[in-house]
């Protein structure tokens, strides 16, 4: 049996990020939620109303041995403007921040490290590096949002910020 891992990130609306990171290989399943707020099993009228102080989030696990943790935090990095505040792209309000989840010490390691090769280059990172809570589905219409529609995203993109032609990982987005 192989091990696998979670990571979550935070990055705007979800639908985008599930799109995005669903076309990695070594992603075994994602599912979008909410996390990093304060109410037990929040809706997303509630988490869209700025009350629950949650971030429209994604889970991920993946297979550690096809993909790297590091790998997954360059593309989170590369796929959203981490150095909007308060939103992404036309979606506002602090449920569209960007924030990383971690859940040990060697996630928060790397994705510190990241950020501040990131800074090291000029940009101003808002990201927050946060560790992990309770992370709470979505509900089922948010599941796969892009695919169920035939659409692709329109707020999330590559951006081709961090060097992912070294990285040893395949991305097929069609």
């Amino acid at each position: 049996m192989k091990k696998l891992k979670k990571a979550v990130f935070a990055a705007g609306c979800f639908w985008g990020v599930q799109y995005l990171f669903d076309s990695l290989e070594g992603i075994i399943k994602t599912t979008v939620g909410y996390t990093g707020g304060h109410r037990e099993n929040p809706t997303y009228e509630e988490v869209c109303a700025s009350t629950t102080g949650h971030a429209e989030a994604i889970e991920i696990v993946y297979d550690p041995e096809k993909i790297s943790y590091e790998q997954l935090v360059k593309f989170f990095f590369d796929i959203h403007d981490f150095t909007q505040i308060g939103g992404q792209g036309p979606d506002l309000g602090i449920q569209y921040r960007s924030e990383i989840f971690y859940f040990d010490e060697q996630q928060r390691k790397i994705a510190e490290r990241i950020k501040k090769q990131l800074q090291d280059k000029g940009f101003d990172v808002v990201t927050k590096i946060t560790q992990s809570s309770i992370f709470w589905p979505a509900e089922d219409y948010h599941q796969k949002y892009y695919h169920k529609k035939g659409e692709k995203p329109y707020c999330h993109y590559r951006r081709n910020v961090m060097d992912l032609n070294d990285l040893n990982f395949k991305i097929s987005l069609e």
